[in-house]
């Protein structure tokens, strides 16, 4: 049995190597892309530059260019940032700047963005990231290529929906080829689009962005997939840049359960930075403190959100949970009921024992439930972003009608 020290210990090795590997070429890359753009660091202008000089991305965006949203077939089918006023607006996603210009990683290669596609689970009897007889420690673990590195196939494109497809052939730890067939759309949503997937009304004051991705999994194989052999799920990925004031906030249900939480997938949380209160867990996510939690199935809501009093920028993301699927274990250990997982997750970053540290950045994440399929059976599971900036008090609103807290309660609640 793993011990919550030895799963953290494992973890900073495995995100100092990864950092290492990101650092080699840093200084040449951040002085080209400062000599070649006219926009500030942290805009969505700077990141469109500099994501145009690695590849063809394609860029979606409404009528007026106030929101827009920039898709990559070339990194993973991902969607890497988006923006609510332009050019000159924040840039919302977290990009990795030094990884795009660092030697590939044979444990994972860190690029970033706002939201990524990955299949689980990562860890236990049915893991997609340890070969069939593996250590589930950090020198064989190893991120599949076909979500880390290969590109996706386009296939079609205009400036409001991108739709991309992979083929993956997968093996997991228990010793089960997995052939997998994955779509994966990705939609800008319209002012319309976005108060009627949040059923708000948006105020002239406000800007906002939205993105739909619908993920379909598909099992492209001749093999029924069973308790026995094992199932992938997806792992929807969603990574922010943090400030001092960022608090992630997570609704979750009555349903009487032993626990609401996870709490020690890297080793217990310090109690003064979680708060549960009116079936609200509270997560500081300020970047200087690794942490990750997950909210059981039964418990957990299709919402989840950050506010960032610093930047005023409130963050929801919406998608599919099933209060009674069966959901993957994905920790680094088999001795664990593997199908015992969680449907919702939130992680803040922060520095290594040695001080390095990858982000900083923090994510809020979706699960699908373990895709137990017959051949050409599909799995589908939804994940939608919005971003809202602007007048407060109309930020204020949406909160209390998404979340079900105000942005004072959000603020306030770490004092």
């Amino acid at each position: 049995m793993m011990s919550n020290k030895l799963k953290l210990n494992y973890a900073a090795i495995a995100f100092a190597v990864i950092f290492a590997s990101c650092q080699s070429n840093s200084k040449t890359e951040t002085t080209e892309s400062d000599t070649t753009t006219s926009y500030k660091r942290g805009t969505y202008g700077y990141d469109l530059d500099f994501l145009k000089k690695n590849d063809s991305v394609f860029v979606l965006k409404s009528a007026d260019g106030a929101a827009q949203v920039i898709v990559s077939a070339k990194y993973q089918g991902k969607v890497f940032t988006s923006t609510a006023e332009g050019l000159e607006g924040r840039s919302f996603g977290w990009i990795n700047y030094k990884t795009f210009k660092a030697d590939t990683d044979s444990h994972m290669n860190a690029y970033g963005g706002e939201n990524r596609l990955w299949l689980g689970p990562e860890g236990g009897k049915f893991s997609l990231f340890f070969k069939p007889g593996a250590k589930m420690a950090f020198p064989d673990w190893h991120t599949p290529k076909a979500f880390d590195t290969e590109s996706w196939k386009i296939i079609s494109a205009d400036d409001k929906k991108v739709a991309m497809s992979k083929d993956m052939d997968l093996q997991n730890y228990a010793g089960t080829q997995l052939k997998i067939k994955v779509d994966r759309d990705i939609t800008l949503l319209d002012n319309a689009g976005i108060e009627s997937a949040l059923g708000i009304k948006l105020t002239p004051e406000t800007k906002a962005v939205g993105f739909q991705a619908d993920n379909t999994l598909t099992n492209a194989g001749n093999m029924e997939w069973t308790q026995t052999t094992g199932a992938p799920c997806m792992w929807n990925l969603d990574m922010f840049t943090p400030s001092p004031k960022v608090v992630i906030i997570i609704p979750y249900n009555n349903a009487k359960t032993e626990k609401v939480a996870t709490t020690d997938y890297f080793g217990q949380i310090p109690a003064d930075r979680i708060v549960y209160k009116n079936n609200v867990l509270y997560f500081k996510a300020d970047g200087k403190m690794r942490g990750k939690l997950g909210i059981t199935p039964k418990r957990a809501m299709p919402v989840i959100g950050s506010y960032d009093a610093t930047n005023n920028v409130l963050t929801i993301a919406k998608f599919d949970v099933d209060n009674k699927g069966l959901y993957l274990n994905q920790e680094w250990r088999t001795d664990r009921e593997p199908l015992s997982g969680d449907a919702v997750n939130a992680y803040n970053d922060g520095p290594l024992a040695d001080g390095s540290q990858m982000g900083p950045f923090y994510e809020i994440e979706s699960v699908s439930p373990a895709a137990f399929l017959k051949p050409g059976a599909k799995l589908q599971h939804q994940h939608k972003v919005f971003h809202f900036t602007g007048d407060k008090a109309a930020l204020n609103t949406i909160a209390q009608k998404v979340l079900g807290v105000s942005l004072a309660d959000a603020e306030s609640v770490f004092k």
